[in-house]
């Protein structure tokens, strides 16, 4: 019997699972309720648990019918985001404010049904890690994890990860070898003024106005600044200002996010914000304090690994089902620590969806839980045995 007819056969209880975790998202470090059903799930598996890890995330160890063999670690997110759901689905989040919008309820759920296969089965020699994350939504959980001694308390020679994607069709998997996930700082601006009545604007120093020229210069940079061959994002996603229509306010605040691949153009986008900031406060007479914080790094696909899941997935999928040279995303994915830790790859698997990620009406494609789980579980049983990456 394959991995995906052994775990379909449970497939109707990871479901429930599943959604069970849909209507009570925790957002990050707060993930208590999951991790103790994670927790519990692998204890009832059989499997050693070890919680706490970077806050709340829980690893679980399985070894083999023989310990001699690889170590592979296989990792699932588990945090929601701060999204009010726009669906009405029996199931639907029962938390104001918090939603499971990018699938890590499906992940967890994923990754379990993986654990629970490989306890029954024990078709390996060597040891299985589950890493169960939190905190990957922008902040930090994997390099709390791994500040926590992750990878020092549970040796891994290979680490990956899957994530959903519903621009894809189902069942489809895709891998992209190198760098695959751009890095990303988060950004927040403030723009301090003069404060004056609406009436009497030669009496302020506007902030408004300074931020939204502001925001309209950090355009260029990509535009005139960045080699036009190089791939490079700067989105401002947030200007905040006033409460009243007749009152000029003291400040606004700017917020976003840069997305890049290349260190050296990394650190060029975030000089000229820092130049444009001091240069438009001169000009306007106001301040600018600019505040850029590390949030993800490039994510890289070590080319052995990635290749071995590549093969791994067409043997399971079938050739035709599987990219194995999918192009690189803009998005990001702290997965990207512990690939710059251990070797490992990420993929992304289709399914069927309303909505893309982190949008309020998205929904995970249950029906890809026993591919997800399989696909997971064939990693360990063929990896693990691997002579050499």
């Amino acid at each position: 019997m394959s991995p995906i007819d052994r775990i379909a056969a449970f497939a109707d209880e990871l479901t429930a699972l599943r959604r069970d975790l849909h209507a009570h998202p925790e957002l990050g470090f707060e993930e208590v309720r999951t991790a103790g059903i994670v927790a519990a799930h692998l204890e009832a598996y059989g499997i050693a648990v070890h919680r706490g890890i970077g806050g709340t995330g829980v690893v679980g160890v399985l070894e083999g019918r023989s310990p001699a063999g690889r170590r592979i670690g296989l990792r699932a997110d588990m945090d929601a985001l701060p999204i009010e759901e726009a669906t009405n689905l029996p199931y639907r989040s029962t938390i104001p404010g918090k939603m499971h919008a990018c699938g890590h309820d499906g992940h967890t759920t994923m990754l379990l049904g993986a654990a629970r296969y490989l306890a029954e089965t024990r078709d390996f020699s060597g040891t299985a890690l589950f890493i169960f994350q939190p905190a990957e939504e922008g902040l930090g959980g994997a390099r709390a994890m791994i500040a926590d001694r992750l990878f020092a308390r549970f040796p891994c020679d290979e680490v990956h990860g899957l994530h959903n994607a519903p621009n894809l069709a189902r069942g489809r998997i895709e891998f992209c070898p190198g760098p695959a996930m751009a890095a990303a700082d988060f950004f927040d601006i403030r723009v301090v003024g003069r404060g004056a009545h609406a009436a009497q604007p030669n009496r302020a120093v506007d902030p408004i106005l300074v931020a939204t020229a502001l925001a309209q210069a950090m355009q260029s940079i990509v535009a005139r600044n960045a080699d036009p061959l190089a791939s490079a994002v700067v989105s401002i996603t947030r200007i905040h200002a006033g409460a009243a229509y007749n009152v000029i306010p003291e400040e606004a605040h700017l917020a976003g996010t840069v997305r890049s691949f290349d260190p050296a153009l990394r650190s060029l986008i975030a000089t000229r914000i820092r130049d444009l900031a001091a240069g438009l406060a001169t000009a306007y007479g106001a301040r600018i304090e600019v505040e850029i914080r590390d949030v993800f790094s490039v994510l890289v696909n070590a080319p052995a690994e990635t290749e071995a899941a590549t093969q791994i997935a067409r043997d399971l999928f079938g050739a035709e089902a599987v990219n194995g040279r999918a192009r690189a995303h803009m998005g990001s994915e702290d997965f990207a620590d512990m690939a710059a830790a251990v070797p490992g790859s990420y993929a992304w698997i289709g399914m069927e969806g309303r909505a893309n990620l982190h949008n309020a009406a998205y929904d995970f494609d249950d029906g890809i839980i026993p591919l997800g789980a399989a696909y997971l579980a064939s990693l360990v049983e063929r990896r693990t045995g691997a002579a050499t990456p």
